[in-house]
């Protein structure tokens, strides 16, 4: 039976997924009436995805592969998503937030990769592990909401977009929820460094190495700072707040993502 909770969990938010463009038309009555089907089947494919990966990260030590790490921030990022959809009601965000997670559960069936963690006992590692994997997520989600303001704002102005949804939350308020989730994805991720630093220091006498993934962490921790200061300061908004979070989370991408990827799928390390 776990064979097919990889395709079972990938066809829940693909569909979840395709209602909202299956009927461009929809209404936003008929949006939030089909809302609470759709908050259960999420819940049901958040639960599978949930199997999936403890069964992939547990079998034998923490196998923190590329695929098992990725299929981890998606997973997180649509319980974060599943969880914000029921005070601000972002439906169409659903959209962005699950095509990605079932390309990564159906990329960790077909691509299985073990990379056993050696520090997996460590507390200090284990903090920095989870503290790492929610500012990922949330920065990821941060992202995505991003891309959903783009598609907002050109229909406000009646520019075609790429792609057809709905119904969108007022601009400001989509706008308002951003910050908040880039401040809360700022700080988890300065908490980050702290942490690495603070494990590189007990293992290695050396508290920064400017590896790649480092170097990266850092210009996507400085970007994000950049941009709550210049929100503070100069009020950043729209389509300036959108770049930034965009960049931040393309370097954040590269600092993570990137160098697993080398390693481990190019370079079999």
């Amino acid at each position: 039976m776990i064979e097919f909770l990889p395709f079972i969990t990938a066809f829940i938010y693909l569909f979840v997924a395709a209602n909202y463009w299956r009927n461009p038309k929809t209404t936003a009555k008929s949006v939030h009436q089909s809302s609470n089907w759709q908050s259960g089947l999420i819940a049901v494919g958040l639960a599978l995805h949930a199997i999936l990966l403890y069964t992939s990260l547990f079998q034998h030590a923490l196998n923190l592969s590329f695929t098992n790490a990725l299929s981890t921030i998606l997973w997180l990022t649509v319980l974060i998503y599943w969880l914000t959809n029921f005070r601000h009601h972002l439906h169409s965000l659903q959209a962005f937030v699950l095509p990605p997670a079932a390309f990564f559960v159906l990329l960790q069936r077909l691509m299985p990769e073990t990379h056993v963690v050696p520090y997996a006992e460590q507390p200090l590692f284990v903090a920095h592990m989870i503290i790492a994997m929610l500012a990922y997520s949330l920065l990821t989600f941060a992202a995505l909401h991003a891309l959903l303001m783009t598609a907002a704002e050109r229909k406000l102005h009646q520019k075609s977009t790429w792609i057809s949804l709905p119904d969108f939350p007022p601009l400001m308020t989509m706008e308002t929820l951003l910050f908040r989730i880039i401040t809360l994805g700022f700080i988890l991720l300065t908490l980050t460094l702290i942490s690495g630093m603070m494990f590189s220091e007990l293992l290695f006498d050396h508290p920064l190495r400017m590896t790649h993934k480092n170097i990266f962490t850092i210009l996507s921790w400085l970007i994000f700072g950049g941009l709550l200061l210049g929100r503070r300061i100069y009020g950043w908004r729209g389509r300036t707040a959108i770049r930034w979070t965009l960049t931040g989370f393309v370097v954040l991408l590269l600092a993570y993502a990137g160098s697993k990827f080398v390693l481990e799928v190019l370079l079999h390390r």
